[in-house]
C-alpha cells in the first residue's frame, strides 16, 4: 500500500479530528429557569454533564459514525494506491510507428490514434512510487516516434502526465517505416550509466514496447533478445488501392507533347474498377476507368504481391504545371491515392564555347540540339567573366584555364583551373580501363577504342566523383564547389582520336544536358517523403515563404551560399515556394512505396530469425487507487448517520 498524498492527509487529520472532538466537549449555553422539581429533568442534567468540559466521553453512536466518515474522507485525500504487481521498478521504451500505413482509418479513427490510445493505457498501468514508500518501486518509460527516422518524444521519466502529453503530441507522417534508428536510440538511452565491461548491470534491461501494424521495412536486419521486445499489433483491414509509380516527361521528338505513366496496385482479394483521373494544375485532362486485378497468391509458402495495372496519358502542353494522377476507390488509406509530378516547360540550352579555334569541337556541339551556341576566345571570356554573370546554361572550356570563373556549370576539356582541380601534364599514351556506363554522362558512350596521346594528372577534391578512369588516374570526374558544377575531362580531346568516334557527339549531348538539368539543379522538384527541398536564390533574397499541402505557411531564410532549404516534408503533396514577387516554384513530394501501401497488419514479426507474436490485449493495471472506494464509504456512512440521527429525534 502506498499513499500518493500522505502529507495532505496528515495535515487535514491534524486539523479536522480535534475540531470534531471539540464539538462534543464544548458546554452548551442554556438560559436559567426556575422549576418546581428536577424529577422530570434528569435527562437534561445528564446532557449538561456530557457537555461539561474535560468530562469522559460517553458512548455515542453519532460520534462514532461521524468519526468514521471523517477518517474515510481523510484517507481519500491521502490517495492510497494498491500495488497489483509488487517488485522492482522496470524501464519501458514505447516505440510508436507513425509511418504512412498507420494513417489507415478503421472504425472512424486512424491506426496511429489507436496506437496512441493503447500506449497511454500502458502508461496508466505503470507502477508509481512516492516518498512515503520504503523503497523506490516506480516504473519509468520513454517515448520514441519513428518512421524512416526516430524522434525522442520524451526521455525516461516516471511522470505519467508528461508521458501522456508526449504521446499525444506525436503527429502522423507519410514516410516509410524503419525501426533500426529507433532501436539504436532506445538502447542508447536505456543503457545503464554504471554498466560493467562484461555487459552485466544491476538494473534490468529496458522492455521495448512496439506499437505498429508490423509493416516495417528493415525487420530482417535487426536483432533483439528473447523477450526484449513486445509487439502490440494495430489494425485489421488489408484492402487498399494505391498509386505506386508516376512519371511525366516530354517527348523528345515533340517537346510540347507530354506522356504520363502511372502504376496502380490493388492489395485486396477482389478486382477493382474505379476512375483514375489525370489533372494539370487542378484542371482535368483525362479520365480512365481500368480494372485493377486482385492481389496475387504466393507460391510455395512465399507471400503474394498486389495486382498491378499501368495507365498512360498523352496531352499537349507547352508550359509547365503540376501533374496529378488520382484514383477514386474508397479505401482505408488515403495518403497513397494520388501521385504528383512537376512538369517543367520545354527548354533548349544556351551554350558558350571558349576555345582558340577548335573546328571539330565546334562542329560536334552544333550537332547537339541547342537553342544557341556562342563561341569566344579565352581573352574575350575573361572580359565577360569580370561582370560576374554569364547568361549561359553551360560553358565549355577547351584546354583553357581562366583566372575567374563566375558561378555556373562548366564542361572542362583538358587543363583545369587551379581553383577547381590543380593539374600537371603527363607524357605517354593512355586508354580507358573503366567507366560508369549507367551514369547519365556515359550512357550509350563506348570508350573502349579511345586513345589519348597526352593527359593531365588532376588533384581532385575529396567531394569529386570519378566516372571514368585511365590505368592509374581519373579521366572524367564531376566536382561541385561554391554553387558551381564542373565536369572535368583530364585530357585535350584534340590530342586523341575521340573527336572521330561517334561516341564523342553522344558524350557532348549527355554532358550538356547533365550539367544543365541534373548536377546542382536550381531545384530538385521530385522528392520522397522526408527529403528536404532545396532552391537556390539570388544574393539579394532575404527570405522565402513555403506553403505545405495542408495550406500552412512558413518563412525560411537562405544559408550562406544562397540556398533555401526546407526539411519538413513529412506529408505527401505539392509544396509551394515563393520568393518575393517572383513566380512561385513547386515541389512534388510522393510516397510511391509499394511496401508501405501494403496495410495488412501482421500478427507476427520476425527480427533476424527471432519471431515476436502480436499482443492484442491491453496491459493490466499495476496500481489501483482506492480513493473512489473511500469516498463511496464516506457517503454510505453519512447516510447511516442521517438515519440514526432522525430515529433519535423521533424518539
Amino acid at each position: 500500500m502506498q499513499w500518493m498524498a500522505w502529507q495532505l492527509g496528515l495535515a487535514a487529520a491534524a486539523a479536522a479530528v480535534p475540531l470534531l472532538l471539540l464539538l462534543y466537549f464544548l458546554k452548551l449555553k442554556r438560559r436559567e429557569l426556575l422549576v418546581a422539581s428536577t424529577l422530570l429533568w434528569r435527562r437534561a442534567v445528564q446532557d449538561l454533564q456530557v457537555n461539561a468540559p474535560f468530562q469522559r466521553l460517553r458512548r455515542n453512536l453519532l460520534l462514532l459514525l461521524q468519526m468514521l466518515i471523517l477518517l474515510a474522507i481523510l484517507a481519500a485525500l491521502a490517495r492510497p494506491v494498491l500495488s497489483m504487481r509488487p517488485g522492482r521498478g522496470r524501464r519501458h521504451v514505447i516505440l510508436i510507428d507513425r509511418s504512412a500505413s498507420m494513417n489507415a482509418v478503421e472504425a472512424g479513427r486512424s491506426r496511429l490514434a489507436e496506437a496512441k490510445s493503447r500506449a497511454k493505457l500502458l502508461v496508466e498501468s505503470l507502477r508509481t512510487s512516492t516518498g512515503f514508500a520504503l523503497r523506490d518501486v516506480s516504473d519509468r518509460a520513454m517515448v520514441i516516434a519513428f518512421d524512416e527516422r526516430a524522434k525522442v518524444a520524451c526521455s525516461f521519466t516516471s511522470d505519467k502526465a508528461a508521458l501522456r502529453a508526449a504521446i499525444e503530441r506525436i503527429d502522423p507522417t507519410d514516410g516509410v517505416s524503419r525501426l533500426g534508428q529507433a532501436l539504436t536510440v532506445a538502447r542508447a538511452f536505456a543503457q545503464s550509466p554504471g554498466e560493467e565491461a562484461n555487459n552485466r548491470s544491476a538494473e534490468t534491461p529496458a522492455q521495448l514496447e512496439l506499437y505498429s501494424d508490423g509493416r516495417i521495412d528493415d525487420l530482417a536486419d535487426l536483432v533483439v533478445q528473447a523477450g526484449e521486445l513486445r509487439y502490440h499489433s494495430v489494425g485489421q483491414q488489408r484492402n487498399n488501392v494505391a498509386v505506386v509509380t508516376l512519371q511525366a516527361r516530354r517527348r523528345f521528338e515533340n517537346p510540347s507533347e507530354v506522356d504520363v505513366f502511372a502504376t496502380l496496385a490493388n492489395y485486396g482479394d477482389e478486382p477493382v474498377r474505379c476512375d483514375v483521373q489525370l489533372s494539370l494544375d487542378g484542371r482535368i485532362v483525362g479520365v480512365r476507368k481500368p480494372l485493377i486485378p486482385a492481389r496475387r497468391a504466393g507460391e510455395a509458402g512465399e507471400p503474394g504481391g498486389p495486382g498491378k495495372l499501368g495507365v498512360s496519358y498523352r496531352f499537349v502542353h507547352a508550359g509547365g504545371g503540376v501533374v496529378e494522377v488520382r484514383h477514386f476507390h474508397k479505401d482505408p488509406l488515403a495518403d497513397d491515392d494520388a501521385g504528383y509530378a512537376i512538369l517543367d516547360p520545354p527548354r533548349s540550352l544556351h551554350v558558350l564555347l571558349v576555345t582558340e579555334g577548335s573546328h571539330y569541337l565546334h562542329l560536334a556541339l552544333e550537332s547537339c540540339p541547342l537553342a544557341r551556341l556562342d563561341v569566344c576566345s579565352p581573352a574575350d571570356f575573361d572580359r565577360r567573366a569580370a561582370d560576374g554573370v554569364l547568361p549561359y546554361d553551360v560553358v565549355v572550356l577547351d584546354d583553357t584555364a581562366p583566372k575567374v570563373l563566375p558561378r555556373g556549370r562548366y564542361l572542362i576539356l583538358g587543363r583545369t583551373p587551379q581553383d577547381v582541380a590543380p593539374c600537371r601534364k603527363l607524357e605517354g599514351g593512355r586508354v580507358f580501363v573503366d567507366w560508369q556506363s549507367l551514369h547519365p554522362v556515359c550512357q550509350h558512350v563506348n570508350l573502349e577504342n579511345v586513345q589519348v596521346a597526352e593527359s593531365y594528372e588532376m588533384k581532385l577534391p575529396r567531394t569529386a566523383k570519378v566516372i571514368a578512369e585511365f590505368a592509374n588516374q581519373p579521366a572524367i570526374a564531376v566536382c561541385r564547389q561554391k554553387g558551381s558544377a564542373f565536369l572535368c575531362v583530364g585530357f585535350d580531346v584534340m590530342e586523341s582520336n575521340w573527336p572521330y568516334e561517334p561516341s564523342f557527339v553522344i558524350f557532348l549531348y549527355n554532358a550538356t544536358r547533365f550539367l544543365a538539368y541534373d548536377v546542382e539543379r536550381t531545384r530538385q522538384s521530385h522528392l520522397r517523403v522526408g527529403q528536404a527541398l532545396a532552391h537556390r536564390g539570388r544574393p539579394a533574397d532575404a527570405e522565402a515563404r513555403v506553403t505545405d499541402p495542408a495550406g500552412r505557411d512558413e518563412t525560411i531564410r537562405p544559408d550562406a551560399s544562397g540556398m533555401f532549404r526546407y526539411p519538413r516534408t513529412d506529408r505527401a503533396g505539392v509544396y509551394r515556394l515563393a520568393i518575393g514577387d517572383r513566380r512561385p516554384v513547386h515541389f512534388a513530394v510522393n510516397l510511391l512505396d509499394e511496401k508501405e501501401s501494403a496495410i495488412e497488419p501482421l500478427e507476427r514479426i520476425v527480427l533476424s530469425g527471432e519471431a515476436v507474436q502480436a499482443r492484442r490485449k491491453g496491459e493490466g493495471r499495476a496500481n489501483v487507487e482506492l480513493w473512489p472506494l473511500l469516498a463511496l464509504l464516506a457517503l454510505a456512512l453519512a447516510c447511516v448517520e442521517w438515519i440514526v440521527y432522525n430515529s433519535k429525534v423521533r424518539l
